[in-house]
């Protein structure tokens, strides 16, 4: 049986910009849910985060949380099994009071709420799902994890040692080694993709900040016969980089890009060569009239090699190499790794607002 993995989905992201909200809807409604019924898929684990703020939702996040995703499931007559991750609880330090108890645990629809350590099966696979592991749950966790027969394991972890965001890597949270004896375990929490080992982080689905750009976003079958684990790329993009060069450019030329892919999102537009200051404005004007959500125009590159593609770093590393050339510089008896890793949780927090 083939089984839809997806996390991290954060309904309600950037305190509720409608332009993401607009951008999310198309995930769902153009990519996940054809390719669920193109393939008849009909179970779907979300393996936590499924909002965004831990303390409350709007009337417009909540109602695309139901359109997006908790409707189309329901109509379909899907099986759904929900991890409780970090954002979905309001206290910290345990996880009674959740978003999907609480928007949908007196509702109609069948969601089969992980908030505790349970083990299912699925077509005679026996898979041992972990919640968010905090004070509440804590001993329940690791006696479950102990005595557990199960091969694989999916969950809402916090593993150290694992990429965050590209470049940004955990330094805090549990050993891998706590996980040993799984052949397979799968989590959320972490929206860069990667594999170590047993152990795979999956990533969210689609572009929140620009630590995302270029970081290839989309969801995950999992086949509970043959255990093959099959990413299924989301081909929407957000986040764009442009390097402008009219050397060989001419207004008539314009019209060979397509400028309607900006409608709506967030480009940096980097100035590597501006001969006509008439054609630039032009070029401006389209991506203007296109429709996009945010243009940034760097132009300022003094003492970059603007012919190394690593000349322009993005925004996310750029900030954090300077964060962390601050914490080796400065005199403290307060550990610098742990402040390193302060700055990150910080900083990627921080990208989330607007």
């Amino acid at each position: 049986m083939k089984v839809a993995l997806v996390t991290d989905t954060h309904f309600g992201a950037r305190n509720d910009n409608q332009v993401f909200a607009r951008f999310f809807s198309r995930f769902w409604n153009e990519v996940f849910f054809p390719y669920i019924d193109d393939n008849n898929i009909d179970h779907i684990i979300h393996l936590g985060d499924i909002v965004d703020r831990r303390k409350y939702i709007n009337f417009v996040s909540s109602n695309q949380l139901h359109e997006d995703l908790i409707k189309p499931i329901a109509d379909r007559g899907m099986k759904f099994w929900c991890i409780i991750g970090n954002h979905d609880i309001y206290f910290r330090n345990k996880l009674d009071i959740n978003a999907i108890d609480q928007l949908y645990g007196t509702s109609e629809y069948e969601i089969n709420l992980i908030d505790k350590p349970t083990e299912i099966n699925i077509d005679g696979l026996d898979i041992l799902m972990l919640p968010w592991i905090c004070a509440s749950n804590w001993n329940e966790t690791w006696e479950t994890v102990k005595s557990s027969k199960s091969q694989v394991m999916m969950g809402h972890l916090e593993l150290n040692g694992f990429e965050m965001h590209r470049g940004a890597f955990c330094d805090s949270g549990f050993d891998r080694e706590e996980f040993k004896k799984f052949d397979q375990v799968f989590s959320g929490h972490f929206h860069h993709r990667s594999t170590e080992g047993n152990i795979s982080y999956l990533g969210c689905p689609y572009e929140m900040t620009w630590s995302d750009f270029e970081d290839q976003k989309g969801f995950h079958i999992y086949d509970t016969e043959t255990r093959e684990l099959e990413f299924v790329p989301n081909p929407l993009q957000m986040f764009y980089k442009f390097n402008y060069d009219d050397s060989d450019m001419t207004v008539e030329s314009l019209d060979d890009i397509d400028f309607s892919i900006f409608d709506s999102t967030y480009i940096k537009l980097i100035v590597k060569n501006k001969r006509d200051p008439y054609l630039f404005d032009l070029f401006v004007e389209r991506i203007e009239r296109a429709g996009v959500q945010n243009l940034q125009i760097i132009e300022d590159v003094l003492n970059l090699d603007m012919d190394n593609e690593n000349g322009i770093i993005d925004e996310a590393k750029s900030t954090m190499e300077m964060l962390e050339g601050y914490v080796d510089q400065i005199e403290t008896a307060v550990s610098k790794k742990k402040l390193k890793g302060l700055f990150h949780n910080l900083y990627a927090e921080a990208l989330t607002l607007e």
